[in-house]
């Protein structure tokens, strides 16, 4: 994740006048950095979408690095919004998932990647800070559900979350896969593929009615 000169929290806020500037900055870097990673994204294109110059830009953000972190935290913000975890309705979840990562939001999926990859063994940040806090506490939410008895005990919660986001996220991470699917699967929908996700994660861990 960001180093910590890359934090964005760091940063003054922007004047209310300039709202509407900063949040096309924010909203061309996002597909920038989707598109391209962090190392491959331009400022200048970046500015040229956003229809302000670089100079503004770095007003705002001192870098690529910050300008990144902010995005994926607000990214993260959102997709945490879109798929709230309700651990005696795992399916659900799961369902919830593969609908923002594939369907709603497939850019997302690629911005946490490119991040994943291009910035692996940086210092703590805000941004890993986050993703660290909100890994745990869904950890716990699942531990507190098994000690409800609503959960299976017998499996790590680690695991569980593991195993339920791999799951959901498969398409989203296999495009390969899916563009095959579209021409050999009995049904090429991503209905279906969604039918798939939530059904295995239902055999995993069945829901829980109350």
């Amino acid at each position: 994740m960001p180093s910590p000169k890359a934090d964005p929290t760091s940063l003054p806020a922007a004047p209310e006048s300039a709202d509407s500037t900063r949040e096309r900055i924010v909203a061309a870097a996002t597909d920038e950095f989707a598109r391209h990673g962090i190392a491959g994204a331009r400022v200048d294109r970046i500015a040229k979408q956003a229809r302000t110059s670089k100079e503004r830009v770095y007003a705002y953000f001192r870098g690529k690095e910050a300008l990144y972190a902010y995005v994926s935290l607000l990214e993260m913000a959102r997709v945490a919004q879109a798929t709230p975890m309700d651990p005696a309705d795992l399916p659900g979840y799961a369902g919830r998932l593969y609908d923002h990562f594939t369907i709603t939001r497939p850019d997302h999926h690629r911005l946490i990647t490119w991040g994943r990859l291009e910035l692996a063994g940086t210092a703590a940040s805000s941004s890993a800070d986050t993703v660290r806090d909100t890994i745990a506490g869904k950890i716990g939410q699942l531990r507190d559900a098994q000690r409800a008895g609503r959960l299976d005990p017998a499996w790590d919660p680690v695991d569980i979350l593991a195993l339920v986001n791999q799951i959901a996220t498969t398409w989203a991470a296999q495009t390969e896969i899916g563009a095959v699917a579209a021409e050999h699967a009995t049904d090429p929908s991503p209905a279906a593929r969604r039918v798939a996700v939530v059904t295995a994660v239902e055999r995993l861990f069945p829901r829980v009615t109350r």
